[in-house]
C-alpha cells in the first residue's frame, strides 16, 4: 500500500495531487535532485511509514519505522539499491515498537529521535530547525508538541510536503491525554508552525484509520473540524477533553520500548525470522532462498514443483527428488506435504512458484520459500535436473 512520486527537475512546482484509486501522484519541482518516495503501511497499527531518498547518492531515511515491517522494509531498500542513512522518529509510539533498533542491528543505519523525546540509545538527537540530509536533500525539523511533549514534524527542503506524524492526522489529530499530552501546546503547534507552511505542502500523518493518504496545508485550514483556522483554542480543548477514548491497547509494552529506541528486552527473540536456511525476504512479501543453497541441502526440505506435468518432464526438466503438484491442485495436494519439515517450492521463472509459497502459509506451512529465479536460473548456474528433455 502506498503512494509513489515521480518528480522531475527543471520546473517550478505547479500542481499536486493525490487520489486513492490509482494511489500515484506526479509533482513537478524546479531546481531540486529527484525524490524517491514511497509510502508504506502496518494494518495492525495503521501505521504509516516513509522511505525517501536521493537517487544520485541513493542515500535514503526512514521516517517512522515498525518494528514487524523491518524486513519489508529492509526489501525494499535492498531491491532500489538504497543505502539507508538514519530512522526517524516524529515522536515516541504509543501503538506499535519503532523499528529503528532492529535496521540500526542489520543495516547500520543510525536512529535520530527528538531531544525532547526521552528516549535512549539513539545516534542523533534532533531539536527545532536541525537538517537531517541524506545525500543531496534535507528535512528540516519543526518542534511541535501537543500529542507528546517531544512530537516533531520533518519539512522536505522544497516545503513541497511535511511528515506530520500525529500532530496533524487528515481531518484530525492525535489524542492529548497521555505523554505529556497538551492542548494549548498542539493548538499552537498546528496553527503557528505547520500552517505557516505553504498551503500546497501536502501533509502526510503518522496513522490514517480510514484510508486515506495524504492532505495539504490549505485542505486541512479549510476542512479540519479540530483544528482548521477559524476553530479557537477553546473549542479545541473543548474537543479533545471529551473525546473519550478508551486506553491504547500497545502503550504499556510500546512506550517503554520506544523509550530505548525499539531495543527488545529480549534481543535473541528480535529476528522473528525462519532460521532454516539463508532466506532473503522479498518486497512482494515472501521468502526466497537462492539455487546453490537448495542444490547442497536437498535432503533437508521438500522441493514442490508447482508447472504442469509437460514442463516437469520437458526442456528445462527438474531438480532430483521434487513432488510435482500443478499450482491449481495445491490447495488439496497440500495434504501430502509434512508441516514439520521445510518445503520449497519451484517453478519456471520463480513466479507461480511465489504465489504457491502464499498458498501455502495460508494453510498453516511455517518453513515454506520460494526458489529464487525457478529452473530458468537453476538450470543457468548448471545445476544437475532430472527428465530433461534433448
Amino acid at each position: 500500500m502506498g503512494l509513489s512520486f515521480s518528480l522531475e527537475p527543471g520546473w517550478n512546482m505547479v500542481y499536486a495531487c493525490a487520489w486513492r484509486a490509482s494511489r500515484s501522484c506526479r509533482i513537478v519541482t524546479w531546481g531540486q535532485p529527484m525524490l524517491i518516495f514511497r509510502q508504506l503501511f502496518d494494518q495492525q497499527s495503521s501505521t504509516y511509514t516513509y522511505l525517501l531518498a536521493d537517487p544520485a547518492s541513493r542515500e535514503s531515511v526512514l521516517i517512522d519505522p515498525v518494528f514487524e515491517q523491518v524486513p519489508r522494509e529492509i526489501a525494499l531498500i535492498e531491491e532500489l539499491g538504497l543505502r539507508l542513512r538514519m530512522s526517524l522518529e516524529t515522536h515516541v509510539h504509543a501503538d506499535h515498537v519503532t523499528g529503528g533498533w532492529l535496521l540500526r542491528q542489520r543495516l547500520g543505519s543510525r536512529i535520530a529521535v527528538s531531544d525532547r523525546s526521552g528516549a535512549e540509545g539513539a545516534d542523533i538527537y534532533f531539536g527545532e530547525g536541525d537538517k537531517l540530509k541524506f545525500g543531496g536533500r534535507h528535512l528540516t525539523v519543526l518542534a511541535t508538541p501537543g500529542h507528546t511533549g517531544g512530537c516533531s514534524t520533518f519539512v522536505l527542503d522544497d516545503a513541497s510536503m511535511a511528515f506530520t506524524g500525529d500532530c496533524v492526522l487528515i481531518r484530525g489529530c492525535g489524542r492529548t491525554d497521555f505523554q505529556q499530552g497538551d492542548p494549548a501546546a498542539m493548538y499552537a503547534s498546528v496553527h503557528n508552525k505547520i500552517f505557516s507552511l505553504p498551503d500546497e505542502c501536502l501533509l502526510y500523518p503518522a496513522h490514517d484509520y480510514r484510508g486515506s493518504t495524504v492532505t495539504s496545508v490549505a485542505e486541512e485550514k479549510i476542512y479540519n473540524p479540530r483544528l482548521g483556522t477559524e476553530v479557537g483554542l477553546e473549542d479545541f480543548r473543548g474537543y479533545m477533553e471529551n473525546l473519550g477514548l478508551p486506553h491504547p491497547k500497545q502503550i504499556d509494552i510500546a512506550v517503554p520500548a520506544n523509550l530505548k529506541c525499539g531495543e527488545p528486552a529480549k534481543p535473541a527473540s528480535a529476528a522473528n525470522e525462519p532460521v532454516w536456511a539463508p532466506l532473503t525476504f522479498t518486497y512482494a512479501g515472501f521468502w526466497e532462498l537462492q539455487p546453490g543453497w537448495l542444490e547442497e541441502h536437498r535432503s533437508q526440505v521438500q522441493v514442490v514443483d508447482v508447472r504442469e506435468r509437460e514442463e516437469f518432464e520437458g526442456i528445462l526438466g527438474h531438480i532430483e527428488g521434487a513432488t510435482l503438484i500443478p499450482l491449481g491442485q495445491l490447495q488439496d495436494g497440500a495434504a501430502r506435504l509434512h508441516k514439520d519439515k521445510p518445503v520449497v517450492t519451484v517453478c519456471r521463472s520463480g513466479a507461480r512458484s511465489a504465489q504457491a509459497v502464499m498458498m501455502l502459509e495460508k494453510q498453516g506451512f511455517g518453513m515454506v520459500a520460494n526458489l529464487a529465479g525457478g529452473m530458468l536460473r537453476w538450470r543457468s548456474q548448471r545445476l544437475p535436473v532430472e527428465a530433461a528433455a534433448d
